[in-house]
């Protein structure tokens, strides 16, 4: 793994953990003290705490989406881009998902669970939240093969950012 990588890795996670921390402690100040009351049933609604980082982005075969996800059992909601319904339902076979810049050569990475990785084989599990790197690309692409011979591998969508 390239050092580059790494570091992207690391920021998706250090971003969520942030975020994470945010919502957390909000919710916590938010909520009426119970000393002495019957526990109630968490009824707390968790808003994303900011607007759809991928506006801008030309789309093809993704779609924005707004997902959430439990780290430690608190709710945390936030941005990301997923397959679109047409391409999600397409048959895949013999491959993996990944995601490339071709202009640079470099390799992004999905959101699977609360962990960031290279490659997943399911096109429901393409899951991209690093609008960094989506950002800091003219081009990028969700490629389908194998992720060792980027250039052979099928396009499946595409996020071009124009300039």
């Amino acid at each position: 793994m390239s050092a580059r990588t790494l570091f992207r890795t690391l920021t998706v996670a250090a971003a969520t953990a942030a975020l994470g921390a945010t919502l957390i402690t909000g919710a916590q100040a938010a909520t009426p003290s119970t000393a002495g009351a019957p526990e109630a049933a968490p009824s707390a609604v968790v808003k994303p705490g900011e607007e759809n980082p991928f506006l801008g982005i030309e789309l093809q075969g993704l779609k924005a989406e707004q997902r959430m996800m439990y780290p430690a059992g608190h709710p945390v909601a936030f941005w990301a881009l997923v397959l679109d319904d047409e391409t999600a339902t397409r048959h895949y076979r013999g491959g993996r998902f990944f995601v490339y810049a071709p202009a640079t050569g470099e390799f992004g990475g999905f959101l699977d669970t609360d962990i960031v990785v290279r490659t997943v084989r399911d096109p429901r599990q393409v899951v991209i939240a690093d609008s960094g790197f989506m950002r800091s690309h003219p081009r990028v692409e969700v490629r389908y093969g194998n992720p060792d011979r980027p250039e052979r591998a099928f396009t499946v969508a595409t996020a071009t950012i124009w300039m």
